[in-house]
């Protein structure tokens, strides 16, 4: 590894040989390169003009989308800084499920801004301590100056929120009923728990694909919906105030744990032991039907016997649940979910719920288990092609994570780029009082914010300078023109009070925040040592 000694000072080698290293100012302007390039692939997907993007798997699936996070999930990338902006549409869509095309288009503005100050030999630290007095400053802007609070209890301010996160989605034809279903599945799933105020939608709010039918068929159904049918032709498909019984074990003879021989000697054995298996699981069947439930489910397997057993109890069964299934069932029928047979008691039955039916909808048998008073909701949704459901997916949960974050921050702040022009207009001013080198950078966040207005008159083919210049003109003139912004159908000016376009304020936010942390630490990056070995240097060896 080293070479050569102190005395003839030959050179020292520490890296391996196949290792590449890139290091100083080079490898700023290659992330500040990556960024650039990540945000212009989706620069056009922002706004109610928003283009969509195909994408093809190597499988040949398609997509067909203009959510950020979806389109960059398809995308394969090198780069280890694009990698990392790739990450944040994921972080933004886990945290509020919306605004992850802002936040790519934002973040790449703002490392932009950084390139010409790295030119000038102004030091990163300098330009991230300047982008971190900004983003501290806006947050307390936000909070404070350019937000409005939302009456919770009124159904319409919700709906106006609704309405903005889905007007610039492929749902804004079916708005209405977009909102009514959003609205229904976050309601019935938010509980108060020991003072604490749970919305939890990824385990609670399914959503169910039915291909088939118009997008104005879906519907939120209080329960749960699975797309099984009943296993023994005789049990029923309909009961009514069903007894629930769910297990996670199967009611099948229990296979040896590891491999098991048996040697049989005389044929009476073989019977025996087939005597053996039966009364295993008759003892199952029996410990069920002790307890007369209607409807047993079971995350594994029924053998034939048991089937038989429990039909002549007249139960109905349905077996190889999905766990998470299970666990909605549970709360929907308030039963215990049981490991084992011997261990039911008449506290794990469920009663909550009010009907079991089979349905069949186009050529597949759907089970509907629902309750009035549900805590779990399934919205399913028909529709003519898959991908078109599968875009409708991706609206709903956009507009189900916007229901959820009104709910548990009540206030909301502009849309169409105003809320962004306050802040650039506000941070402008500040910068004058700013003191030394790092008066410059901070006021480049100011620039870099007018992407979102600008984009949105880009992309539906306005005049970029003159529309931006008067949008400048009207927030530096006088402060209550804060709600001014951009109408991102036609490209003109408009305030925001009369179009009634406001964001969750928790999605704006959780943008501004991401997108300056994220070029923060890219900014940190002097030094880029790749090791990788190449298939090619494998192969010769």
């Amino acid at each position: 590894m080293l070479q050569g000694g102190f005395g003839n000072r030959a050179p020292v080698i520490v890296l391996s040989t196949n290792t590449q290293r890139e290091h100083g100012s080079r490898v700023q302007l290659a992330n500040i390169n990556a960024a650039k390039c990540v945000a212009d692939v989706i620069r056009t997907s922002l706004g109610p003009r928003a283009m969509l993007k195909m994408l093809m798997d190597p499988m040949g699936g398609i997509v067909m989308t203009n959510d950020g996070n979806a389109i960059l999930r398809e995308i394969t990338v090198k780069h280890p800084a694009a990698k990392s902006i790739i990450e944040i549409a994921r972080t933004q869509d886990e945290e509020t499920g919306d605004g992850t095309t802002s936040v790519i288009v934002l973040a790449g503005e703002v490392m932009t801004e950084a390139q010409q100050f790295l030119e000038q030999n102004i030091h990163p630290t300098i330009i991230i301590q300047a982008y971190r007095m900004a983003l501290d400053d806006m947050i307390k802007w936000v909070e404070d100056k350019y937000s409005k609070p939302v009456d919770v209890k009124n159904e319409e301010d919700l709906a106006v929120a609704v309405k903005s996160c889905l007007s610039t989605k492929m749902m804004s034809l079916h708005m209405d009923l977009a909102v009514k279903i959003s609205l229904d599945a976050v309601r019935s799933i938010s509980v108060d728990k020991a003072g604490y105020h749970e919305i939890d939608i990824k385990r609670y709010c399914r959503i169910e694909k039915i291909p088939g039918g118009e997008i104005d068929d879906s519907r939120v159904v209080k329960g749960v919906v699975l797309n099984k049918d009943i296993v023994h032709p005789k049990m029923k498909r309909r009961i009514e105030k069903p007894r629930v019984i769910l297990l996670d074990c199967s009611l099948e003879y229990k296979k040896g744990e590891s491999q098991t021989a048996l040697e049989i000697m005389r044929e009476d054995d073989f019977s025996k032991i087939l005597e053996q298996e039966e009364t295993e699981i008759r003892k199952q069947c029996d410990e069920i039907i002790a307890l007369k439930p209607d409807l047993v489910i079971t995350e594994k397997g029924i053998s034939d016997m048991a089937q038989h057993f429990l039909v002549r109890a007249g139960i109905t069964a349905l077996r190889r649940l999905k766990k998470t299934d299970n666990n909605r069932l549970a709360r929907v029928c308030g039963a215990t979910i049981c490991h084992d047979t011997k261990d039911l008691t008449e506290e794990d039955v469920g009663t909550k719920a009010d009907l079991y039916e089979i349905t069949k909808i186009g050529d597949e048998y759907f089970t509907f288990i629902t309750s009035e008073e549900s805590t779990a909701v399934t919205i399913v949704l028909r529709g003519p092609s898959k991908d078109i459901i599968n875009e409708v997916e991706r609206n709903l949960q956009d507009a189900v994570n916007c229901v959820r974050n009104v709910l548990l921050n009540p206030r909301v702040v502009p849309g169409g780029g105003a809320i962004e022009m306050a802040l650039a207009n506000a941070i402008t001013e500040k910068s004058k009082s700013v003191e030394g080198v790092r008066q410059w950078p901070y006021a480049a966040i100011a620039r870099a914010l007018e992407v979102i207005p600008r984009t949105l008159i880009q992309n539906c083919g306005g005049s970029t300078i003159r529309q931006m210049t008067a949008l400048r003109a009207k927030h530096a003139t006088d402060e209550s023109n804060w709600t001014w912004g951009v109408n991102g159908t036609t490209g003109e000016l408009v305030d925001m009070k009369e179009l009634n376009i406001w964001d969750p304020l928790t999605v704006r936010l959780q943008v501004l925040k991401t997108a300056i942390e994220t070029s923060v630490m890219l900014l940190r990056i002097d030094d880029i040592v790749s090791g990788t070995k190449k298939m090619s240097d494998v192969n010769s060896k």
